[in-house]
């Protein structure tokens, strides 16, 4: 039984040794010291360039300025061309005079065809002189069941030729258009909304940054409170086993030394264990590789030092400059100009239009002898609306529909901020009075826990005093490291709710003015 007992006490004490070692290597801050050692205000410029939800927002500021540009083309003559080939399959005939069983001219329509013929015989005339000068341009129309005893007058004139090619420009440009100038009033707002949810995503990317780079100071500092009580841990007991060993202490005493020196070490590996989680978190809202030695400066307790705050200052809170108010703005105007851009389809819109083209018409594909012919005009249209079938209409009506809905949004998220800023200033005053608090028992955890050492160092009080009292301690420490914690973030929100904005020299966060 000794030798099992010596055979325990020998492993632990290999293990205490190896754990000592460790601590002894280890940095204060508990991360390698070679790593990069970052800023707060470094951390947010960093992740304002590299953040890949702003890169995102950035991209959709420049793809709305594109589709602004794009509406003022509307402003400019569309010029396009044109070209087309026609293959005549069967012509055009024309009938001139009158019907063979009308030789009185009056029955059967007869007397219609003398006053046709006698109207157009002009243009019969030139178009007899026609064929004469090309005797292919017009030829007669013969059907299959014509006898030869027929006269001409029966017969049809086949118009046209078998080819047909056309090619020219054509272009129009609005003129007075009210539809389409409010049109693009609502591009420039698209451009400001999305400006406005580019700001949107820097604001919630720098309130991200905060509360992971408080997390990894929280988690150090949870770090330093679990390496201290392990030292005093293995402090003890080494005290322990040296007044064993001169038969003054018990093997009670003993015991629970060995235990406590154990119980403290998997509190250490979980508190560098999160040291690197809340090191990987922020990493990955900074927008850098999680590969990247980096290291936090400073620790909470700094933050502690100016953890005073007017609570009363936001009784009333501004919210001019929360984004999501803003953007319940900008959509109420977008309504509002969407309104009169569809009132305006009532009226009418006048229209500039231009067209020059080329036409030549040929039985062959000699294309050198072809005749092209010009063709073009310019004119101006105007188009008035009439009847639409209530469409238009019902368009107002739907739209003021949905202006009536967002002033309910408005309202509503108006009324969830008030109560995200209440939140926040409550968590705010419970942390500044929860660190009043904490510093006070740790001052006098501090000074117990040194009494209940001295004493027990002296015999005059046994392990679990002093175990007690540092228990004590230990959590008095994490409570003050809660409370900092818990008011830097609450701050954060607050930040974000009522808009805090950042300049773009230096991009660090400022209170938003309007």
């Amino acid at each position: 039984m000794r030798k099992y007992l010596a055979f325990v006490i020998a492993a632990l004490l290999s293990g205490v040794a190896a754990m000592a070692q460790y601590v002894d290597g280890a940095p204060e801050s508990g991360v390698d010291t070679a790593k990069v050692v970052i800023s707060l205000d470094d951390a947010l410029r960093i992740a304002l360039s590299e953040n890949v939800s702003v890169k995102v927002a950035d991209l959709e500021v420049t793809r709305s300025e594109y589709a602004k540009r794009g509406t003022y083309a509307a402003l400019f003559p569309q010029i396009n061309a044109s070209g087309s080939y026609q293959r005549t399959i069967k012509k055009q005939v024309m009938y001139m005079g009158g019907s063979s069983g009308d030789d009185d001219g009056e029955g059967g329509g007869g007397g219609m065809a003398s006053m046709f013929t006698s109207a157009f015989e002009p243009i019969m005339y030139y178009i007899q002189e026609l064929m004469k000068q090309h005797p292919g341009a017009i030829a007669p129309y013969v059907p299959a069941e014509t006898t030869e005893t027929s006269t001409s007058s029966d017969n049809g004139f086949e118009v046209g030729r078998l080819n047909t090619y056309s090619a020219g420009i054509n272009a129009v440009m609005p003129l007075v258009n009210l539809q389409l100038w409010e049109s693009m009033s609502l591009s420039a707002d698209q451009v400001e909304m999305a400006v406005e949810k580019a700001r949107e995503s820097r604001l919630g990317t720098v309130s991200s940054v905060k509360q992971a780079y408080y997390a990894v100071l929280l988690a150090k500092e949870a770090f330093e409170v679990y390496r201290s009580v392990y030292e005093n841990a293995i402090e003890n007991y080494r005290q322990t086993e040296m007044r064993y060993n001169a038969q003054k202490a018990s093997e009670l005493d003993f015991t629970r030394a060995k235990s406590n020196v154990a119980a403290a070490i998997p509190n250490v590996y979980n508190a560098e264990s999160g040291i690197a989680l809340a090191l990987w978190q922020l990493k990955a809202v900074m927008g850098i590789d999680l590969d990247t030695d980096i290291d936090t400066e400073g620790s909470l307790q700094d933050y502690g030092e100016h953890m005073f705050y007017d609570i009363h200052e936001h009784d009333d809170p501004d919210f001019r400059g929360n984004s999501s108010m803003r953007q319940l703005a900008m959509q109420a105007e977008q309504l509002a100009k969407t309104i009169r851009m569809q009132q305006y389809a009532y009226l009418p819109s006048l229209n500039l239009s231009f067209a020059y083209s080329f036409n030549a018409m040929t039985d062959d594909f000699e294309f050198s002898n072809y005749r092209w012919t010009p063709y073009s005009y310019v004119g101006i249209s105007l188009s008035i609306p009439i009847f639409s079938g209530g469409q238009r209409y019902y368009n107002v009506k739907q739209t003021r529909v949905q202006a009536a809905e967002l002033e309910y949004q408005r309202v509503n998220a108006e009324r969830q901020l008030q109560i995200a800023v209440r939140q926040s200033l409550q968590t705010m005053e419970t942390a500044m009075k929860t660190y009043d608090a904490a510093k006070d028992a740790l001052q006098s955890a501090e000074k117990a826990y040194d009494i209940a050492r001295k004493s027990y160092l002296v015999g005059r009080s046994t392990l679990t005093d002093l175990s007690n009292t540092e228990l004590v301690l230990t959590q008095s420490r994490l409570s003050v490291s809660q409370a900092i914690y818990s008011f830097v973030v609450a701050k954060t929100a607050l930040e974000q709710t009522l808009g805090y904005d950042f300049t773009e020299e230096n991009e660090t966060p400022q209170i938003y003015e309007q």
